[in-house]
């Protein structure tokens, strides 16, 4: 199964992201003969921050030891704790479910997004989450540039942040991918003109790598 996230606080066809996340999602379908696919917008339908339930529950299940998924249930001990459970569960279950993960993530102030940062921290209940054998495809989108040589070289946390993310839990390095398209606000920012030709072709190159399967890029 593909489970495609969008996670672009901007819904309209001028998000990178979204419309790059849209193509490798129809690449994919079309590659896999697959209907097994599965589209969350965390930014239309924001998953809820965890709070004390979801905490309470969680040191619970830790104190026993760790609890397999289908047993945590039994754990609950009052009407909060089972709202916080109602909304988890379904979460880690498709993303167990998944053998590609497809995350759209552009770069706000040097992270992720806070939809997609509170997806994480929901989908990360104590003990359930292994994830093996899975494919994490991450297409991101800079307003700048971040490349080696470039004045803010080492500013993006959120590359770095997501591959220790996934490959903690069990994604192998070699299985986890992102494609970045930069400079996407140099067609929009009248100071950044001149960079208007390099941020079309960090774009095509973004969507010949999703054309060609070829995901890996700089970041890998």
């Amino acid at each position: 199964m593909l489970l495609h996230l969008d996670s672009s606080a901007n819904r309209s066809d001028e998000s990178v992201t979204r419309r790059l996340t849209r193509l490798f999602a129809d690449r994919w379908r079309s590659d896999h003969d697959s209907t097994e696919y599965r589209y969350r917008d965390l930014a239309a339908d924001p998953v809820p921050p965890i709070d004390t339930a979801y905490c309470q529950l969680g040191r619970r299940s830790e104190r026993e030891g760790v609890v397999p998924l289908e047993l945590v249930g039994a754990l609950v001990e009052n009407a909060a704790e089972a709202d916080a459970w109602a909304l988890t569960e379904p979460l880690i279950t498709e993303v167990l479910a998944s053998s590609t993960i497809l995350i759209g993530a552009p770069l706000y102030n040097f992270s992720l997004p806070a939809a997609l940062k509170a997806w994480i921290d929901r989908i990360t209940f104590p003990g359930v989450l292994a994830l093996g054998d899975t494919e994490v495809v991450v297409i991101t989108s800079r307003g700048g540039a971040y490349g080696p040589g470039t004045r803010r070289e080492g500013w993006d946390y959120e590359v770095p942040y997501l591959r220790a993310y996934f490959t903690n839990y069990g994604v192998r390095d070699d299985n986890i991918r992102f494609i970045t398209a930069e400079l996407s606000l140099a067609g929009l920012v009248p100071r950044l003109a001149h960079l208007r030709p390099l941020a079309e072709q960090s774009l095509a190159d973004a969507i010949s790598s999703i054309a060609t399967g070829q995901h890996a890029t700089a970041e890998r």
